[in-house]
């Protein structure tokens, strides 16, 4: 008999009096801290169902003329580049040139059932449904005064591009549904030939975590890309998740694909720490209904032919019963994940950081860029953290680099997705309901 998972009727009858009420907050309340479900070790307390799921949505307003982000003491922000199309990835190009995916989730059928319908609904409110522009700009800094004076589009007429990468003279894109190439030289404006495609990813009609994330190996042989689960917890069947909530590792230049390391519901942000044995890392969005205290996001170092749980179980062997038939075998396989981010943070992007000025006042570590929760109460994320490394492993408590992304009134200003460092160690932000490039440097 094949399996079958199902999914709680009321969860779904809820979103969807959640978004014909248009309300902002509803269901339970967190009893833990976000610091609690923060570390190595986090609380974990039982699940909590509900008739109605939580929500708590912060509108999408955007920047007052004037108000941006807030620094940690000894920094300093400043915009980039301002007036984009929901900025959502960055990449650094080796003349310094940064190219920005201006991008949002591929035009889907119309949501056929209560689920759907209201899910769109309550994403539209947080910013999340506007139309994707499609395309890369890539932004220069000639005069080096910290503010991209010049934008091109460098590629155009791509399918929800995310994450890129530059490996012997070709970038690479990770649209929605595949990862294509172009050919690039140093100090290119623009793309000067159509893509080329080298791969096909699971995507599809529904292709709900659509973001796919992209790095390359530190020898250039491999690509490796996230691709997130296409649902919550399989509710819709493990076939819609071939291939999914998973890294992907691609051989270059000839494209032969396999899974790296599965169970990883939605690993976005990738990195690599250095050394004479590189380490991959990933930041992984969890599972979500189980109440405001779980499932904490996580970092972790991704090991070859590892499984992280999902959808069977939780950082590590913690059971989610509502995925049935059960798993053992399954749950007694899952690695536990290295470091907690905190529930619900929508910890989405990941850079490394061990040089240049800022990691005098941060220390050797991962910069975070956590989106910002949706389903929590009080709000999580929404802010910059920096993860302090000690040893090659995350150790102590994160620090925040920059936040004030929610207002007094908790309706969103901006959200922090994609991070990465310009070429003097300058920290970039891309702030996808701002729709700007926040720039983070020392203050002296």
């Amino acid at each position: 008999m094949p399996r079958r998972h199902t999914f709680r009727l009321p969860m779904v009858l809820g979103l969807a009096v959640l978004a014909l009420a248009g309300l902002t907050a509803c269901g339970e309340t967190a009893r833990l801290t976000v610091r609690d479900g923060t570390g190595p070790d986090p609380v974990l307390p039982p699940p909590v169902h509900t008739l109605l799921p939580t929500a708590v949505i912060a509108p999408a307003v955007g920047w007052p003329a004037g108000q941006m982000p807030t620094p940690a003491p000894g920094l300093a922000v400043q915009a980039f580049a301002e007036g984009l199309d929901h900025p959502r990835w960055l990449y650094r190009l080796p003349n310094g040139d940064i190219l920005v995916a201006e991008t949002n989730a591929p035009a889907r059928p119309p949501a056929t059932g209560l689920r759907a319908w209201a899910t769109r609904f309550l994403m539209g409110r947080a910013g999340a449904r506007s139309p994707s522009a499609d395309r890369l700009l890539l932004l220069r800094d000639a005069d080096g005064d910290g503010h991209a004076e010049t934008r091109h589009v460098f590629l155009a007429g791509l399918h929800s591009p995310f994450g890129m990468a530059l490996v012997d003279g070709r970038l690479y894109v990770a649209n929605a549904d595949a990862v294509v190439s172009v050919p690039y030289r140093d100090g290119d404006l623009q793309a000067s030939e159509a893509p080329t495609h080298l791969v096909d990813l699971p995507g599809g009609p529904r292709n709900h975590h659509w973001t796919k994330s992209l790095i390359a190996s530190p020898d250039g042989r491999h690509l490796y890309v996230g691709v997130g689960s296409n649902s919550n917890v399989a509710e819709n069947g493990l076939a819609e998740e071939a291939g999914r909530a998973a890294i992907h590792e691609i051989d270059l230049p000839g494209g032969a694909s396999r899974i790296f390391a599965s169970g990883l519901r939605n690993p976005v942000g990738l990195a690599w720490t250095p050394g004479p044995a590189p380490r991959l890392w990933t930041v992984v969005n969890e599972r979500d209904e189980l109440g405001s205290d779980l499932v904490p996001d996580y970092l972790t170092a991704v090991e070859a032919g590892a499984f992280y749980g999902w959808p069977w179980s939780y950082y590590g062997d913690h059971v989610d019963a509502r995925v049935q038939p059960p798993d053992p075998a399954a749950v007694a396989r899952a690695r536990r994940p290295d470091y907690a981010l905190g529930p619900h943070t929508a910890s989405l992007g990941l850079a490394w950081l061990d040089s240049g000025p800022l990691q005098a006042v941060l220390g050797t570590g991962m910069v975070v860029g956590q989106h910002g929760s949706w389903n929590r109460q009080p709000p999580a994320g929404y802010q910059v953290v920096h993860v302090p490394f000690v040893d090659g492993h995350p150790s102590g408590w994160p620090r925040t680099v920059l936040d004030g992304f929610l207002d007094e009134a908790g309706r969103a200003r901006g959200r922090p997705v994609g991070v990465t460092q310009d070429a003097t160690g300058a920290l970039l932000v891309a702030d996808d309901v701002g729709n700007v490039v926040w720039r983070v440097t020392h203050q002296p």
